[in-house]
C-alpha cells in the first residue's frame, strides 16, 4: 500500500509541506502490489517571537516506522536486520523565494529508524537566514531526535551567533548542547548517540558544521564540492586524539566499538576528567566550512552514511542533477535515491542495509525552481571522469574551514 499525506503550512511568506508515506507490502517473493491514497489539508502555523510576523519551520523526525517482519538476522557489518525492507518514506516540501526543499528517510532494513532531520527557512528574529541538518543516531533513536528537536536553538542563542560569528556559534553550540544532554539525567545514561551535519544560510554564506560520517555536498555547475569532512577514528588527527585520551581502534572502530570518532551523546566515551570537550576518545566539537554561495551553486546535498556508502559524491549529484532535468521535485528525488541504495538483500557487507535520510536543497537564487530544471538540462562538463574515483572517505577540501 503506497499512501500520501500532504501538509500546507502559510504564513506571511508562502511556504508548503507535502508529507508522504509509501510502504510496499510484498505478498511473496515475486509478486507486489501497490495501492496509493491521498489526502489533503491546510492549516496554519504561527510561532510567537515578540516580532510581527511568522517564525516558518517544519522539523520532520520519523522513528515510529511500522517495523514490516519482525524476524531478524545478525549482520555483522550493520548489526540486526528485518528479513523485509521497511519501504515507509517519510516525505516533506517547502520552499520560499531562495530555496525549494525536499527531504525524506527510510528505515530499510534496519530494525529500528534512527534518523531525524530539520529544516527550516527562516530562523527566528534572523529573516532569511535558513538551517538544515541530518542526525544520524545509533544505539537508538532518542539522542537523533532530541538533536533534531533542539541543537538549533543553542547555536542561535549564543552571544556569538547574535554579534555575526556564526562560525564560533556552531562550534560552542555544539559542545553547549553536548554538555546540556550530559547533565539531563534522561539523557546521560542513553547509550546512543548521533552524526550531525547541519547548515546555515545567510544571505550568500554557507556555513556547514558536522560530527561524524553524514556528509553535505553543493553542486556547482554539475559538479559535486564537499561540504564537511567524515570523521573516522582511522583518521591521523582523529587516531591521535582518541588515542591521546586513553582510547584504541580496533577493526576501524573507537575502542572496537563505535565507527566514527566525533558524535553528540555517547558519553561512554566522554569520560576523562583530565581533558577537556574538545579532546575526548569521541568529542562533540565540530569542524565547521565557510563558503560562498554564487549563481552556479545549482543544490546541496545532505545524508546519512546509508547514502554515501553506496554511492559517490558525484553519483549523488549528476543522480540528482538528471533527475532534476527530468522535471521531478526534490521530494520525489530524496525517494528515488533511497530506493537506488537500498540493497535487493543484506548480503552484501550491509552496504544498502542501513537507516536512510536525504535532505535536497534547490538553490534558487531569486528565480523559479523551472528555471533551475532547464540548468539542469545543459551537460555539466568535466565530471565523467571524477565519477569512477571513490569519493566515499572524502570530505570537504576545497572550502576554509574555521
Amino acid at each position: 500500500m503506497k499512501m500520501a499525506f500532504y501538509f500546507y503550512m502559510q504564513s506571511s511568506a508562502h511556504m508548503m509541506s507535502k508529507l508522504k508515506y509509501e510502504q510496499n507490502e510484498t505478498e511473496n517473493k515475486h509478486e507486489k502490489k501497490q495501492q496509493k491514497s491521498k489526502l489533503k489539508h491546510e492549516t496554519k502555523a504561527k510561532y510567537d517571537n515578540g516580532h510581527t510576523g511568522y517564525w516558518k519551520i517544519f522539523f520532520h523526525h520519523i522513528s515510529h516506522h511500522k517495523k514490516g517482519n519482525k524476524h531478524t538476522t545478525n549482520n555483522g557489518a550493520m548489526g540486526q536486520t528485518l528479513s523485509e525492507p521497511v519501504t515507509v518514506k517519510g516525505t516533506s516540501c517547502c520552499e520560499n523565494t531562495l530555496f525549494r526543499v525536499g527531504s525524506s528517510c527510510m528505515q530499510g532494513w534496519r530494525v529500528n529508524m534512527e534518523d531525524s532531520h530539520t529544516h527550516i527557512l527562516s530562523l527566528p528574529d534572523s529573516p532569511g537566514t535558513a538551517y538544515f541538518a541530518v542526525y544520524d543516531g545509533h544505539g537508538g533513536a532518542k539522542i537523533a531526535e532530541y538533536a533534531g528537536d533542539h541543537l538549533h536553538k543553542y547555536i542561535i542563542n549564543r552571544s556569538e551567533y547574535k554579534e555575526g560569528n556564526i562560525p564560533e556559534a556552531m562550534k560552542k553550540g555544539f559542545l553547549e548542547f553536548d554538555s546540556h544532554m550530559l547533565d539531563k539525567h534522561s539523557l546521560r545514561d542513553e547509550g546512543s548517540g548521533t552524526t550531525a551535519v547541519t547548515m546555515i544560510i545567510k544571505d550568500d554564506k554557507l556555513y556547514c558544521a558536522n560530527v561524524g560520517d553524514s556528509r553535505a555536498v553543493a553542486s556547482i555547475n554539475g559538479k559535486a564540492e564537499p561540504l564537511s569532512d567524515d570523521h573516522k577514528p582511522v583518521n591521523q588527527s582523529e587516531y591521535e586524539r582518541i588515542t591521546a585520551a586513553g582510547g584504541w581502534v580496533d577493526c576501524n572502530r573507537v575502542n572496537g566499538n563505535l565507527a566514527l570518532s566525533r558524535a553528540l551523546g555517547d558519553f561512554a566515551f566522554k569520560r576523562n576528567t583530565e581533558k577537556g570537550p574538545e579532546a575526548q576518545i569521541v568529542t562533540a566539537y565540530p569542524d565547521v566550512l565557510e563558503q560562498t554561495i554564487t549563481s552556479d551553486w545549482e543544490f546541496i546535498v545532505l545524508a546519512c552514511d546509508g547514502i554515501w556508502d553506496v554511492m559517490s559524491n558525484q553519483e549523488v549529484v549528476s543522480f540528482v542533477r538528471e533527475n532534476i532535468a527530468q522535471g521531478m521535485d526534490p521530494e520525489d528525488i530524496c525517494e528515488n535515491l533511497m530506493m537506488r541504495c537500498l540493497a535487493p538483500d543484506c548480503q552484501m557487507a550491509g552496504l544498502g542495509c542501513d537507516n536512510m535520510t536525504v535532505v535536497i536543497v534547490a538553490l534558487l537564487h531569486g528565480e523559479s525552481y523551472e528555471k533551475l530544471q532547464e540548468k539542469c538540462k545543459v551537460r555539466a562538463v568535466g565530471v565523467e571522469e571524477e565519477t569512477e574515483v571513490s569519493e566515499k572517505d572524502k570530505g570537504g577540501e576545497n572550502g576554509e574551514l574555521i
